[in-house]
This record gives structure tokens, sequence and C-alpha cells, in this order.
């Protein structure tokens, strides 16, 4: 489930510039916050940054055009980053003066983001033969997972805040930001089924959880099969993809069961066997907290989706 980030005010009717990308921006050393807010549909909207740019939505839907590729839908819950110069062309239709559309961009500092990732390529080499740490703009939208919703959401406090130490902290923050959004782009690039299995030792640790989520999976298991100890192991996975392989299974089985809930009319009961839980009540449980409703309703939402 992607982590929607904390809403930020409104600007004021009478201090709106425009009714189409008003913004509002936050000037610090080595990065600058903008607040976009639009208030009517409209469509192709250009904007272009000099550098490098994380953004995410707060309110309402977009429509994202980038690298000349087919547009996608863009919500709350999610996140674009754009390399330095590139043009983002903007839909928005669903926008109103009742319903506006609010999203924030983070521009750093280039020379920022060079020292962040040599510092990690230096200190924090990754496992994989001739693998760096580097920033994918192949996988350039993605979900919030809960440490990025954190983090951006710091990073707007700190540069909405008048603090005098505000520079600094934004520094530490942006720092964490980007290794947490690298973390990110490395799971999804090694989860990948079309990822070469012996490029990375946790690649194929990922591809032996995926194919075995109804079987007790232990560290000691994985550990064994990437041929590390169990401590080198949990350390590895957990720096270079940012999540822990038990909360990494967990994700999964969860995953699996959307799917399985989503496409066949089998009970609960049998889905949660089938994964592996110990009883129905505990998948229910777990379900319930990581998607927000019990595995039955969200069945019932599917199967009216695929009646409608």
């Amino acid at each position: 489930m992607p982590h929607i980030l904390d809403q930020v005010s409104l600007s004021k009717t009478e201090k709106l510039q425009t009714l189409v990308e008003n913004r509002t921006s936050y000037t610090l050393s080595h990065c600058e916050l903008n607040v976009f807010e639009t208030y009517a549909e409209s469509y192709l909207v250009p904007l272009t940054f000099n550098d490098f740019v994380i953004t995410s939505m707060l309110r309402g839907k977009k429509v994202m055009h980038l690298f000349d590729k087919k547009g996608f839908d863009y919500f709350p819950g999610q996140t674009v980053i754009v390399p330095p110069s590139v043009t983002m062309k903007i839909d928005f239709p669903e926008a109103s003066q009742l319903s506006p559309t609010q999203c924030i961009a983070l521009a750093i500092d280039q020379d920022q983001i060079k020292k962040t990732i040599a510092y990690l390529n230096e200190f924090f080499p990754k496992e994989g033969s001739n693998e760096k740490w580097l920033l994918n703009y192949d996988e350039y939208h993605f979900y919030n997972n809960e440490e990025i919703a954190y983090l951006i959401n710091k990073v707007i406090r700190i540069c909405s805040e008048g603090a005098k130490e505000k520079d600094v902290l934004a520094d530490l923050t942006l720092k964490e930001l980007l290794v947490r959004i690298m973390q990110t782009q490395n799971l999804k690039t090694i989860s990948d089924e079309s990822y070469n299995l012996n490029q990375n030792p946790l690649a194929f640790v990922l591809n032996y959880i995926k194919s075995n989520l109804g079987e007790k999976i232990s560290i000691k298991n994985l550990s064994d099969k990437a041929c590390m100890s169990r401590a080198s192991f949990y350390r590895l996975f957990k720096r270079e993809l940012g999540i822990s392989p038990n909360d990494f299974i967990l994700a999964e089985k969860i995953n699996r069961a959307k799917i399985l809930l989503a496409q066949s009319g089998d009970k609960v009961a049998s889905i949660s066997y089938e994964l592996g839980f110990s009883d129905a009540n505990h998948f229910i449980r777990t379900f319930k907290k990581a998607v927000g409703m019990t595995p039955g309703t969200y069945q019932l939402q599917m199967t009216k989706k695929l009646i409608h």
C-alpha cells in the first residue's frame, strides 16, 4: 500500500498568481522546494528544472508525460524523479476550484547528488559484478514506501519552517532520501524477471522467495543460498534494498494474496494456507495492517469492479 504524504495547506485565494501550476518556493543553499497548485482543467502544461527533481503528489490527479513515452496517471502516494533539463508535460483532467491538484517538486543541486553517490560507492560498494550506486532513470515512477514518505515530509517541514539550521538539516535528510530512492530502485530492478540472476547474489534469493511463498523461509536458508553468513547476508540485503528479508517476504505474500483474492473465488482460509500463514486469523490481521482492509472486504471490492 503506497504511503500518502502529509498535505500542505492550500494558498489563500487572494495570493494565487495563476490557476494553473501556481508556485510557492522555498530556497535553501543546496535545494529548492516548490509547491504547485492547479485549480483549472488543463493539458500538456510544460515544466522544466535545471536541477535533478523529486516530485510527489499531495492532492488530486495528474497525467504525466515524460521521455516521449505514453502518459501515465499520477496520484498521491507516488513519486517521480526527473533528470536535469528534462521537460515534463502535465495534464490536469480533473482539477477545479473545489478539487485542486497539489504537488511538490524538490530540485536538488547536482553536486550534492554526485557527492552522495561517490560516498556510497567508496564506503558502501555494491556486491554485484561491476555494479555501482546510481540513480536509475528507467525506474522514474514508483510508490512511496514508509521511509521515502517520512523523509519527503521531513524535507517539506524543514524547508517551510524558519529554523536557522535548516540548510544543514535539509542536506542530511536529502542524502538519506537519495539513498532510499536508490534502494527502492535496486529492489525493483533485481526483482524483475528479466534480470540476470547471476549478476547479483541477492537476485537469486529474491527469485527463490517469490517461487516459494507457501514455504517456511528462514534467514538461515536464504543466507545459505547466497553463500554468506547470516549476519553478512542480512546487512547486505538491508543496505542494498532498504528492507529486511522478512519484510520483503511479507510484502510479497501480501501482493500475491491481492492477486489471488482478485482473480479467484477461493476462500480466505484457503489463500492463507496457500501462502504459508499459520492460521487464517493471522493472515487476516496481517493483510488488514498492510492494506487497510480485511481480505474479505478486498475480495468483495475486486469482485464488484469486475462486474462493473
